[in-house]
C-alpha cells in the first residue's frame, strides 16, 4: 500500500467529511509537523491522520476547534513514529488519543533502523516521495502549503498502521513484546520536553571544574528563564557551547558576549540577565561543593569504561544499540553515587525491568556490589570475546 489519496481540512465540515471518509479505519497513523525551531514551547502547524493509503491533513492554524477528531481516536488505535515529538503538540490542541503504539520504539527494540523512511523501504516496499531534508528546512507555517509539502506530509502517515501490524509480529516471534511495552509506558509517561531540561545534559559540562560548574548552572537556569519567558529556543538566545565557554573564561560586558560569538539582537535583548548570571554564578562557585559532586577519579574512568564494554557486548549479542540497553549518560551518575546495593544501582542507572535482567548481574560485578535486588536469572547469551570494544563512546 502506498499514498493514494489526501485531503486539506480547513474547516468544521471538511473535518466531520474527513473523518466520515475514514470512519472504517481501526488503526489510523498520526503525525504532526512543527514549525518551532525558533521557539521553546513545540507547536503543530498541521496534523495528519490516515492509514490504507487514505490521508487527512488538517490544519490547526485555521481550524481550533478539534473535538470530533479527539472522539474519533478514542475509539481508534493511534499509531505514531517517535512519539515523543508528536504526542505533546498534538495535547496541546485537545487531541490526546488513549490508545497508541509506537513505530519507531518497536524498530529498536527488534535492532531495526528507527527512521520511518528506510523501516517503510526495508519491511514493506513503501518509497515515501519528496526532499525529506528541504521539508525539514520548510516552514510549515506558511500559507498556503503547496502540494509538494502536503504530499509529502501524508505520506509519513500512509502507511504507519501497516508498519506496526509488521512490528507487532516481529516483536512477537522475537520475544520481545514485553521489551516493548515497558519502553512504550515509559515514552507515554515521560515527561514534557521542557519538562526534561536538566543543566547537568549539557554537553561539556563533565569537563569543567567545580566554580565552572556551578557558574554554568546559574547560567543555564537564567537562560532557561528567558527562553520560557519569550518562548525563544534556549539556543537562540545562547548555544551550549557558548555558555560552557563562558562558564570558563566569564565575560563582563556586551561586547565581550558578542566577541564570544552570541548573536547582536539576543545580546540587546538579553545580555544584561546573562552578565548578571555570570556575576552571580562567581558566588555560587565560593559555596561548598556537594559530596554527590566529588571529582572524577582515574578508578572511576576505568570502571566506566568496564561497564561500557559489558553493556556493548550484551547489545552485540541481542542485535540492538547499546544506548537502548542503558544510556550512556548514566553510566558515570552510576559510579559516582557508589552504590552500596544492587536496587540503588539500577535506580541510579534508571534501568527498566528488561535491562536490568540483562545487565544486572554483570554490573554489580564489576562494582563489586552484592546483596538484595539482583535479577532471579542471568540472560544465557553468546557474548563476543573482543574486550576492547566501545571504550570511547561519544554521548547518546
Amino acid at each position: 500500500m502506498s499514498l493514494e489519496h489526501y485531503e486539506l481540512v480547513e474547516t468544521p465540515d471538511s473535518l466531520l467529511r474527513a473523518l466520515e471518509s475514514l470512519a472504517d479505519l481501526d488503526q489510523v497513523g498520526a503525525d504532526v509537523e512543527r514549525a518551532d525551531w525558533d521557539r521553546y514551547w513545540r507547536a503543530a502547524a498541521l496534523l495528519q491522520i490516515g492509514g490504507d493509503g487514505r490521508v487527512m491533513l488538517i490544519d490547526p492554524l485555521a481550524l481550533t476547534e478539534l473535538e470530533p477528531l479527539a472522539e474519533f481516536l478514542s475509539t481508534r488505535l493511534t499509531v505514531l513514529h517517535a512519539m515523543e515529538n508528536d504526542y505533546g503538540p498534538m495535547a496541546s490542541l485537545g487531541v490526546a488519543p488513549p490508545q497508541v503504539e509506537d513505530t519507531a520504539i518497536a524498530a529498536a527494540m527488534l535492532g531495526l533502523p528507527t527512521g520511518l523512511e528506510t523501516l517503510l523501504a526495508d519491511l514493506l516496499d513503501v518509497h515515501l516521495e519528496g526532499d525529506k531534508a528541504a521539508m525539514q528546512r520548510a516552514n510549515w507555517e506558511q500559507r498556503p502549503l503547496d502540494e509538494d509539502m502536503l504530499r509529502y506530509a501524508a505520506g509519513d502517515v500512509a502507511d504507519l498502521p501497516a508498519l506496526w501490524q509488521e512490528l507487532e509480529t516481529r516483536l512477537e516471534e522475537a520475544g520481545r513484546t514485553h521489551w516493548y511495552r515497558q519502553e512504550l509506558d515509559a515514552a507515554i509517561n515521560l515527561p514534557s520536553a521542557p519538562d526534561r531540561r536538566d543543566w547537568t545534559r549539557t554537553k561539556g559540562s563533565g569537563r569543567l571544574d567545580p566554580a565552572a560548574r556551578a557558574r554554568l548552572r546559574v547560567l543555564w537556569d537564567r537562560r532557561e528563564e528567558l527562553a520560557r519567558e519569550t518562548d525563544t529556543a534556549p539556543g537562540r538566545i545562547l548555544t551550549d557551547k557558548q555558555m560552557v565557554e563562558l562558564s570558563l573564561h566569564p565575560a563582563t560586558t556586551p561586547a565581550e558576549l558578542v566577541s564570544r560569538g552570541m548573536r547582536r539582537p539576543a545580546v540587546r535583548e538579553h545580555g544584561a540577565a546573562l552578565l548578571q548570571a555570570l556575576a552571580d554564578g562567581a558566588n555560587a562557585a565560593r559555596e561548598p561543593v556537594p559530596r554527590s559532586h566529588r571529582q572524577v577519579s582515574e578508578q572511576d574512568r576505568t570502571l566506566v569504561d568496564q561497564l561500557r564494554v559489558r553493556r556493548a557486548k550484551f547489545a552485540k549479542a541481542l542485535g540492538i544499540d547499546s544506548g537502548i540497553l542503558c544510556p550512556s549518560r548514566t553510566l558515570m551518575a552510576a559510579v559516582a553515587a557508589d552504590p552500596e546495593d544492587p536496587a540503588t544501582l539500577r535506580a541510579v542507572l534508571g534501568l527498566r525491568p528488561w535491562q536490568w535482567e540483562i545487565l544486572g548481574h554483570d554490573f554489580c560485578e564489576i562494582l563489586q556490589i552484592d546483596g538484595p535486588g539482583l535479577p532471579e536469572t542471568r540472560p544465557d547469551l553468546d557474548l563476543p570475546d573482543d574486550d576492547d570494544e566501545e571504550m570511547s563512546d561519544p554521548d547518546e
